[in-house]
């Protein structure tokens, strides 16, 4: 869920259309687990979606993918700060940013921003 509204709000900054196919092959899931992802986040009140249209963030879905999309960064330019590269810091980022806890991401975010 998390990773989806991620990738919404990227797509949404790039001027890309929030569509059921560039979600899909972001996320490199099929179209029907977006259709079924979709319904849940419509279901939380975290998008909204016209039948066979884009998807759009609610302002709470927003705020959920904000968060996501800051600590996605944040770990990502740590990573790259130890000498990870690029590529390997974007995959790691996306596991990590799951399972990190706040107390550790904090910890990380205040020693970025020093």
């Amino acid at each position: 869920m998390e990773d989806f509204l991620e990738t919404l709000l990227m797509l949404e900054e790039s001027g890309e259309p929030l569509e059921t196919t560039r979600v899909a092959s972001h996320l490199h899931i099929s179209k029907p687990a977006v259709h079924q992802m979709g319904h849940e986040l419509i279901n939380r009140g975290l998008i909204t979606r016209i039948d066979y249209g884009p998807m759009k963030l609610t302002p709470e879905g927003r705020e959920v993918a904000k968060q996501m999309l800051h600590r996605h960064k944040t770990l990502k330019k740590f990573l790259m700060n130890l000498g990870i590269s690029e590529e390997v810091a974007e995959v790691d980022c996306c596991e990590i940013e799951h399972v990190i806890s706040e107390e550790t991401f904090r910890a990380i975010e205040e020693k970025i921003n020093s």
